[in-house]
């Protein structure tokens, strides 16, 4: 790099002429090769997609690893920092879906599964290239080349290995659950996956009677806002403790019976209505009623079409009688089971397809989408006279998270579980024993959500995935799970297996040990991708197959770093896995940042183009500009921000520009210095300096103080209290003591400085010296969050210095170790003399200012 400084820099110039200088000595790989030696610090990147390109909330937690990470580095670490790419999954199939006209599982059978994971595999990496270069473009120094992937098959190796772990533990079970089910994905959702994207939609509410079978005169009368579901009714439930009415319609000449506090529903005025006769919910249980439709009536022998009851009824909506569909939610199933309707071993009744659609017996409206069922459904209710009230009703529901973005219902599948419930206390365990900043999100948000945390279904009824490694009899009496390709090898024969995924490995059976029984078979579905991602810390080191010892060396990670959205996404998984194998989180600190929204406010979406495109904001401000934009703002707490282009463009005109002016008027007085008065200006690495002038004493231990409190909280992480003290250092040092002294610095003084004498080229010399000790401790400190910038002044400033013995490689400032604070030249009092100097000076701006006088 040319040491030239110009008059008028473009900050997105000098970065791309950095970037080429790092590319050129291999500046990344170098410090990897100068930390050999060290102590490891392990950090684990959390894997993104690459369906789509990145976005702000990726920059920013892109920026925050790096920060991390490189201040880690120069604190004398040796740090492995591996890109991760997610490869499986919704995202994916989703993709292929819309590309081949994908609309039932039996399209994806008819064309093959080969061919179907083949065009998977084809887009999985579709904006790898851009993502390198863009990651690159804003400074992150990652490993693109010793990356991991899912989808390799040392990877996917792993993923069984704690699979089997988690099955030798009694971990896993299979079992019928009602679950968020995406009806464009065909496949169930995490209870967690469901939480990701809820919206206020307008649903229907419809009040419906199911008349006493005893006297069809009365009417139990219950509110949902799914009559999609009321063809599967089974039962309705009341709560035992609450009251309940008997009641007149007086408008109506309808008795209805309902939950006292809920007679707002259906009534404006009391003298609407009469009350007939009070009651306890109690009092309800096992009453008979006539069933809504006719398609299920062989299930009253076991108990359907009677009112049950259950304390999960409030009075804080409907009428406080719910209808039950055991299939279709969660209390309904299970309160039907504990009543005996229905039982875990009996096949769902679950009248509708994998998309959603209603099939045999529901015959009025066989082939409807559910969601548009509700229509016919809410006629045939009316025509029949059941249906008393029909609304609309705003409330905010569920939707795919994923891209398919359709609304989620709830539906009993079965599916593998991992028993998270048998072990939440110590799941609180190991989240108490990490550090987490901001740490209320751990404590509240986190916490709270582990207190409730449920059995977590890991499988997927889907095709590009790991497959789940179980092998089965058909009557489900003899089980193999296999934990590793060895083992897949000896127990199917099968002498070369390479790759895992289900078109290579379906096909396999293993003999079963009873005689005269068919062999087993692999069990159909796929790992949930949240399960690959959470094994990523066993997983991307292909443990235990190889690099045992260094993991058992570096194991729990020190560090991890994502948005607040991954409470109930990867921090989760990870915390699961985690204490179901090694009783400990896999993470000993984390940063969790919040979301970076449009200037609205709104969601960013590329739909509506509400905000600029990233890389159209580095060619204007430059890469540096963003990452610190990003990480001085309320996110790194943990709240939202709304990216405004403007603030980035206050970030040069506020703190790059006037440090770099600070910056090349220190060279450019070094420059005169040796021009005119023939001095040799030379910076000692190590030195420490003793000062006469006031000024530089309190600069100099202004410097010292902050170097202290910057390694004091990135030991603790709290980057939201060491951006702003570094940001406010640059206002000090350019906007008081530079301007203080100008003269002196540019050797126009009269020679006399406080607290001694010296002549004006000795002070001057003095004064350049402190300025440059000040600006290289500052730049080394900085490095971290601005490395572009930092690199372009270490380039030019490096002629000067003299690098004593430890410093192994000085060609860039990113292998320099960071300062440590020089207690020795730290004065309070002198520091406390300047702020108080300061506070009169502003006190006096502030009087002028309300005068309006002018400045001189």
């Amino acid at each position: 790099m040319q040491p030239e400084i110009p008059e008028n820099i473009s900050f997105p110039t000098i970065e791309e002429e950095v970037l080429a200088f790092w590319k050129k000595v291999k500046a990344f790989e170098t410090s990897y090769e100068l930390s050999k030696g060290r102590p490891r610090y392990t950090f684990y990147d959390g894997p993104p997609f690459a369906t789509g390109l990145p976005h702000y909330g990726h920059i920013l937690a892109g920026t925050v690893k790096d920060i991390v990470t490189r201040w880690a580095h120069q604190s004398g670490y040796q740090v492995e920092r591996r890109f991760g790419w997610d490869c499986h999954g919704l995202p994916v199939e989703y993709e292929i879906d819309k590309q081949l006209g994908i609309k039932s599982p039996k399209d994806v059978l008819d064309l093959g599964i080969d061919k179907y994971n083949a065009e998977c595999r084809k887009i999985v990496m579709r904006y790898a290239s851009e993502w390198e270069e863009i990651v690159t473009r804003l400074g992150r120094w990652i490993d693109f080349k010793n990356d991991y992937k899912t989808m390799y098959p040392w990877f996917m190796e792993s993923i069984w290995w704690v699979f089997k772990q988690l099955y030798d533990k009694g971990l896993v079970y299979k079992g019928f659950k009602v679950m968020p089910f995406s009806t464009a994905c065909n496949t169930p959702l995490s209870n967690f996956e469901s939480g990701q994207n809820y919206k206020d939609v307008d649903d229907p509410s419809v009040v419906v009677g199911f008349p006493l079978l005893d006297d069809p005169s009365v009417e139990f009368v219950a509110w949902t806002t799914t009559p999609w579901t009321l063809p599967s009714n089974m039962a309705l439930c009341v709560n035992p403790e609450l009251t309940y009415v008997k009641v007149k319609d007086l408008k109506l000449a309808r008795t209805y019976i309902m939950m006292e506090d809920r007679l707002c529903q259906l009534f404006h005025k009391p003298e609407d209505y009469e009350i007939v006769e009070r009651f306890p919910g109690a009092k309800l249980e096992g009453i008979e009623y006539t069933p809504l439709f006719d398609y299920f009536v062989e299930m009253k022998k076991n108990g359907a079409f009677k009112v049950l009851v259950d304390g999960y009824v409030s009075n804080e909506s409907g009428t406080g009688i719910v209808h039950q569909a055991p299939y279709f939610g969660e209390d309904d199933y299970r309160i039907s089971l504990r009543y005996n309707i229905i039982n875990k071993d009996m096949n769902p009744i679950c009248p509708i397809d994998m998309s959603g659609r209603f099939v045999e017996p529901v015959s009025h409206f066989i082939g409807q989408y559910v969601k548009e069922a509700d229509k016919n459904i809410i006629k045939h209710l009316k025509e029949h006279h059941r249906l008393i009230q029909s609304q609309t009703h705003n409330h905010s529901y569920p939707f795919c998270w994923r891209l398919s973005d359709t609304p989620l219902i709830y539906r009993a599948v079965p599916s593998w579980f991992v028993r998270v419930e048998e072990f939440n206390e110590k799941l609180l365990q190991s989240n108490s024993a990490s550090y987490w900043v901001p740490d209320f999100v751990k404590e509240k948000r986190f916490g709270n959500w582990l207190r409730d945390a449920r059995d977590w279904a890991i499988s997927r009824n889907r095709y590009w995935g790991t497959p789940i490694p179980i092998w089965m009899s058909d009557d489900g009496e003899e089980v193999v799970v296999v934990g590793s390709i060895n083992e897949l090898k000896m127990y199917t024969g099968k002498a070369e297996i390479t790759d895992l995924h289900r078109e290579n490995i379906d096909h396999l059976t293993i003999p079963s040990k009873r005689p005269n029984q068919p062999p087993l078979h692999r069990v159909p579905e796929v790992f949930d991708c949240w399960f690959e991602s959470g094994s990523m810390p066993y997983a991307a080191s292909h443990y235990p197959f190889e690099g045992k010892k260094e993991f058992d060396e570096s194991f729990p990670g020190d560090f991890i770093a994502e948005g607040i959205d991954q409470t109930r996404g990867w921090f989760y998984t990870l915390l699961v896995l985690g204490t179901a194998l090694f009783s400990k989180a896999p993470f000993k600190n984390l940063i969790c940042h919040g979301l970076v929204l449009a200037a609205d406010g709104e969601k960013m979406s590329k739909r509506k183009q509400n905000y600029p495109d990233p890389m159209h904001v580095v060619a204007n401000y430059g890469a540096d500009a963003i990452r610190l934009y990003l990480i001085n703002s309320p996110v790194v707490r943990a709240d939202n921000l709304r990216f405004k282009e403007a603030g980035v463009r206050d970030v040069l005109k506020d703190v790059f520009l006037p440090w770099y002016n600070a910056f090349k008027f220190l060279l450019q007085n070094i420059e005169r210095l040796q021009r005119e008065e023939g001095v040799v200006f030379e910076y000692h690495h190590s030195d420490d300096i003793e000062q006469e002038n006031y000024m530089d004493r309190w600069i100099m231990s202004f410097t010292q103080s902050l170097i202290k409190f910057v390694h004091q909280e990135m030991k603790a992480y709290r980057l939201y209290t060491v951006v702003p003290r570094l940001l406010k250092f640059i206002d000090q040092l350019t906007n008081w003591y530079v301007r203080m002294n100008r003269r002196r610095l540019r050797g126009e003084g009269t020679g006399t400085a406080t607290g001694g004498s010296t002549s004006s080229v000795d002070d001057c010399r003095q004064a350049l010296f402190t300025l440059f000790s000040v600006i290289f401790s500052m730049m080394k400190v900085m490095a971290p969050f601005v490395p572009f910038l930092t690199e372009y002044m270490f380039q030019r400033l490096k002629q000067y210095i003299v690098f004593d013995g430890e410093v192994k490689n000085s060609d860039s400032i990113h292998y320099l170790m960071l300062p440590i604070a020089r207690t020795q030249l730290i004065d309070v009092s002198i520091e406390a003399a300047v702020l108080r100097m300061q506070a009169v000076i502003d006190l006096g701006r502030v009087i002028r200012e309300r005068n309006v006088m002018p400045i001189k």
